[in-house]
């Protein structure tokens, strides 16, 4: 199978960290992607552009984090990130959608630094800026939650892939005034899937 990414994508990041997590990482290629580049030939194989992508061995395309890992957990047939069932599985799913909220505007900010100075826009950056400030707000007061500790899962990887965004963006300063979140995430960047999917800096 073949994994495409670009090198500073928190999505591509989590499913690096399923990858590594399940034990994959001799069956699929990691390949970067061309992105946002006009002509690019990553087009042909992906027409939406977007990363991640996986090229299953059938040569069937799969886009979106999400289905990817779900994909990937269930490849052997021993899946480990299913939400469990009831009371406890809607819990997981909520706070899993809270950490997709937070990574996605962070993802957002993010591409608006990407381009060049004069063509920023302040309004998306101030408010996206505030948005990050919210979220770790109410992440401070969700850390202590028991889906959030204990067995490995997507709403875990998720919350910490995109509190590591911090070393791309100078302006993301989730830590103060959150010590309960920076102890968390502290604590769960000494996995060794996390440490080996590092995103390279600014």
């Amino acid at each position: 199978m073949k994994l495409y990414i670009t090198p500073g994508s928190p999505y591509a990041r989590i499913v690096r960290m399923v990858i590594i997590e399940k034990g994959l990482t001799a069956r699929v290629e990691i390949i970067l992607a061309s992105t946002r580049t006009a002509g690019s030939a990553y087009y042909r194989i992906n027409p939406s552009g977007r990363v991640p992508y996986l090229v299953r061995d059938d040569g069937v395309g799969l886009e979106e984090s999400s289905l990817i890992c779900a994909y990937l957990d269930h490849l052997q047939g021993t899946p480990q990130f299913d939400w469990p069932d009831g009371a406890a599985g809607w819990e997981a799913r909520r706070l899993d959608a809270l950490a997709h909220s937070f990574i996605d505007g962070l993802a957002v900010w993010s591409r608006e630094l990407h381009r060049p100075q004069n063509e920023r826009s302040p309004t998306v950056l101030e408010h996206e800026a505030r948005r990050s400030e919210r979220m770790a707000y109410l992440w401070e007061s969700q850390i202590g939650h028991p889906t959030m500790h204990g067995a490995l899962n997507l709403a875990q990887i998720t919350l910490a892939c995109a509190l590591g965004l911090e070393t791309r963006n100078p302006d993301l300063k989730w830590r103060p005034g959150h010590p309960l979140l920076s102890a968390w995430f502290d604590a769960f960047a000494q996995r060794p899937s996390f440490a080996a999917s590092a995103l390279p800096p600014q």
